[in-house]
């Protein structure tokens, strides 16, 4: 897969990483004299592995727009470090119970349920913070920013993924609707990831249009991602994909293979990714990253 530039996806995703990573080693705080062990455990997380989707996204859809999407770091940081929160909470005894994570041991078998739950808490936090912090947002107004975290704190909370977290435990074992099972997946995955690109756009100044058709490219790869996962937890091979697979069906979550079967789940997700690539249709050849990573949600193997 490559870009009008020449660029693969895998030396975009890699280059982005990269930038991702760095700043993101720069932002978190360090560990202090006061109670060190509550920043090892942050930090044990946020660079425990992953391919950086959310912040990636949100650094495209600005350069999609003509901005050079390092500006959005702040931002795209913060992203990350809402998702890594959400899933050292989502691993714990009282959620899902996982043992490991990206092929490493979840948080709390390694510094206790006490400590990752503040860890988690703490980057929630720590994500707030550092896009308030004026002396890191250099080339972002203040009435954009304050846009942004309001839409990201709508999709990170009651009405985003916990709301869609709250469903989802609560439907465990029970018969379910497809109604209820895509709100659970918009809340719990498709915000986080719409929310990701509409700030990127937002930072590089889009209008009323582009952030229209920017969301529901958002809203389409959501979607399609959290029925990759599903799929994957079938068919994934547990080396890749560093986790037990198998868990959904164990834990009796509902999912679209549960309710539709395989097959039709997978063509689900391709439908998905044909909407999502229509939405971008009058953007140029500057979208031809987000037009990649749409491509690689339902073809990716972990």
């Amino acid at each position: 897969m490559e870009s009008r530039q020449g660029m693969s996806l895998k030396e975009y995703l890699e280059a982005k990483k990269g930038m991702v990573d760095e700043a993101l080693d720069r932002f978190l705080p360090e560990e202090s004299g006061i109670s060190p062990e509550i920043f090892k455990s942050a930090r044990y997380s946020v660079f425990a592995g992953g391919k950086r989707i959310r912040p990636i996204l949100c650094m495209a859809a600005a350069e999609t727009l003509g901005q050079d999407g390092a500006i959005t770091l702040p931002v795209a940081c913060a992203l990350e470090m809402i998702h890594t929160y959400s899933l050292i909470h989502d691993d714990l005894p009282a959620m899902d119970d996982d043992d490991y994570r990206r092929g490493m041991p979840t948080n709390h078998k390694v510094f206790g349920e006490d400590i990752a739950i503040l860890a988690g808490d703490a980057l929630l936090t720590e994500a707030f913070h550092l896009m308030s912090g004026s002396n890191v947002t250099i080339g972002i107004s203040p009435e954009r920013l304050l846009r942004i975290m309001h839409e990201i704190s709508e999709a990170a909370g009651f009405f985003g993924k916990i709301g869609g977290q709250v469903i989802d435990l609560k439907s465990e074992g029970r018969d379910v609707t497809m109604e209820t099972l895509h709100h659970i997946h918009t809340l719990k995955t498709e915000a986080l990831i719409t929310v990701s690109i509409r700030a990127g756009a937002i930072i590089a100044g889009a209008d009323e249009d582009e952030l229209r058709k920017l969301s529901i490219f958002g809203s389409k790869i959501g979607l399609a991602f959290q029925i990759a996962d599903d799929i994957l937890d079938i068919e994934g091979d547990q080396e890749i994909l560093g986790k037990d697979t198998g868990s959904d069906r164990e834990k009796k979550k509902v999912t679209f293979p549960a309710l539709i079967g395989i097959e039709s789940s997978k063509e689900k997700a391709t439908s998905l990714i044909e909407e999502a690539l229509t939405a971008l249709a009058s953007f140029d050849e500057r979208a031809e990253p987000l037009r990649m990573i749409a491509k690689f949600i339902v073809e990716r193997k972990s």
